[in-house]
């Protein structure tokens, strides 16, 4: 949970066999952590996971303690094999219902429709008692939150339209806060001159990502944390130790 550095965490666990089968690409970890990072709340930890209730009923309960949200895509659809709305339900023991608030949304959203709200459609209706819906403005069959789990939709367009509408009722914490630079050089040349300045600015995350560009191995590095007077501190120290290697820095914006 929470940090007493003023720290909000997250969690995402991505379910569906589409996924793990590599049939389907996924594209909601990239805009979720991209999101949450400059609301000022940390991706801590990502699991993929299959169609199956007691894997997603295990790892709900497992994250769920250890922080401040846990996001979930996929599995909320009309099909059989859409099993995450049922299986938050049996993670919290709570009864799994017809939620009357979804059900009137979803007869609206029909009505006058070519399309029939239909048993199979109805059951996008059906939540873990007590939960709070999260608008869907794009297909309208809403989402929900139950205590500090999030149940998010796997389409990626209707999963960011439920976000938007979530974002604004989350708590953040301080604001990650980020610098880079590349060198055409290999990480093997600057790891030491990196490593000391680890030592030195130990509240500063330093990465390192190497790259191969026209044949020739560079490093993009990057610098971030919360403080914005450690993370100067940091990245001027990184910009002189390049200058004494030889190593001219290429600054990232």
């Amino acid at each position: 949970m929470s940090k007493k550095d003023n720290t909000v965490s997250a969690a995402l666990v991505i379910i569906g066999n589409e996924i793990l089968s590599g049939r389907t690409q996924d594209a909601n970890l990239n805009y979720l952590a991209k999101q949450l990072t400059s609301m000022g709340i940390q991706m801590s930890e990502v699991r993929a996971i299959r169609d199956d209730m007691d894997e997603i009923i295990d790892a709900v309960n497992s994250l769920r303690k250890r922080f401040d949200y846990v996001f979930t895509t996929g599995g909320i659809g009309p099909t059989h094999d859409d099993i995450t709305c049922e299986s938050i339900a049996k993670a919290f023991g709570r009864k799994y219902i017809l939620n009357l608030e979804a059900k009137t949304i979803l007869e609206e959203y029909y009505d006058g429709s070519s399309r029939e709200l239909n048993e199979a459609r109805l059951r996008m209706a059906y939540t873990p008692e007590g939960a709070s819906l999260i608008e869907n403005p794009v297909s309208r069959a809403p989402g929900f939150m139950v205590e500090n789990v999030i149940v998010l939709a796997g389409i990626p367009a209707v999963m960011r339209a439920m976000f938007e509408s979530l974002a604004p009722t989350l708590r953040t914490g301080k604001k990650v806060l980020s610098r880079s630079i590349s060198v055409m050089t290999g990480e093997g040349d600057i790891a030491r001159s990196l490593a000391n300045i680890q030592k030195s600015w130990e509240t500063v995350e330093i990465g390192s990502y190497p790259f191969v560009r026209e044949g020739k191995y560079g490093t993009s590095l990057v610098l971030r944390g919360s403080d914005k007077v450690s993370l100067d501190g940091a990245y001027k120290n990184l910009l002189q130790a390049m200058e004494k290697i030889g190593v001219t820095p290429e600054i990232n914006k």
